[in-house]
């Protein structure tokens, strides 16, 4: 005889948490939940998968796994300007390990309350690996959603935060000798942070989201999804690699391996939000964009170096290579 919670229990244990905010009409429990949209309003819809050994180390600590899963779909809300409502989640599990659900539930539990999205359903089933599915839905008024393709020649383009942070992460959290002996404690804590606990920059993206001309969040990699922004509206640019907004732990691994900004501006898992729009905005230090280029009229997609060299914009992260090219 099986022992043991059943799916069901797990869900009720773990997962129904009886929130419901305005717009939730009906949530965990049912066969499908129920959304009602406040009127004059559009829903936007993102789902990621992330994949134990793909996507993070299979030893990453299940609450930095529930705040990753649920930052990455909100963060696609984010760039495309919209309020998080909720999120469906679809759990595979390779056991039930009742310990490691706790952590997990409590800390998506947690980050969903701050950022303001109930859970309102998804399913649970067993697994050759720990797999997750989030679909986020997020609202915003009609006609105001920030999209890849209307960049404009003259348009400076802004980026939130830093960059590459996750991606020199993510070769601590892979110990593979390529860290420079000379970083300290709180920069390799900062960059493992960087990687595992990203934050979408909800709050930029809905305050410009009826002013700037396109965006999209950078987790590909900066050239990759530099170069989609790009293609989608037509357009080439010009990048000051120079003007990189970089933490400063980054920039000490940087002196030490310079041959690295390779991976920064490649690596992916940034999250933060990439904006075309006009240099007034740009500037205006309430967003907190550094400014790292602008749009020109040029082959859709391409992107010189300040100064002429040409720079690829297709080495970023992609699924169906065996790495990171």
């Amino acid at each position: 005889m099986p022992t043991g919670p059943d799916e069901f229990d797990l869900i009720r244990r773990h997962f129904d948490w009886a929130m419901r905010r305005p717009g939730v009409v009906l949530g965990v429990g049912d066969d499908a939940a129920l959304i009602e949209p406040p009127p004059g309003t559009q829903t936007v819809i993102s789902t990621d998968m992330l994949i134990a050994g793909r996507h993070f180390p299979a030893d990453t600590p299940p609450d930095a796994i529930a705040h990753k899963a649920l930052a990455v779909n909100l963060s696609d809300l984010a760039a495309m300007g919209a309020t998080p409502l909720a999120f469906t989640l679809a759990l595979g599990l390779p056991a039930v390990d009742t310990d490691w659900l706790s952590s997990f539930s409590t800390s998506l539990r947690e980050v969903a309350g701050r950022w303001g999205c109930d859970l309102v359903g998804g399913d649970t089933v067993r697994a050759p690996c720990l797999t997750i599915s989030i679909t986020a839905i997020g609202t915003l008024p009609v006609g105001e959603a920030i999209r890849r393709g209307g960049a404009r020649v003259g348009d400076c383009l802004g980026v939130t935060g830093t960059i590459g942070d996750a991606a020199l992460g993510l070769r601590l959290a892979l110990g593979d000798g390529e860290v420079p002996p000379g970083l300290t404690q709180a920069d390799r804590s900062h960059l493992l942070r960087r990687l595992e606990r990203p934050q979408p920059r909800l709050a930029v993206g809905q305050a410009l989201r009826d002013r700037a001309h396109a965006g999209l969040d950078v987790s590909d990699g900066l050239l990759q999804d530099l170069g989609h922004l790009l293609g989608a509206s037509g357009l080439a640019a010009e990048l000051d690699l120079d003007a990189l907004p970089l933490s400063a732990a980054a920039r000490r691994w940087l002196v030490e391996r310079p041959g690295d900004i390779d991976r920064v501006i490649n690596g992916g898992d940034d999250y933060e939000l990439l904006l075309a729009l006009p240099a007034s905005l740009a500037l205006d230090p309430a967003w907190g964009l550094t400014v790292i280029g602008h749009v020109e009229s040029g082959p859709p997609g391409h992107i010189r170096e300040r100064g002429g060299r040409t720079l690829p914009g297709e080495r970023g992260y992609d699924h169906f290579r065996e790495r990171q090219t």
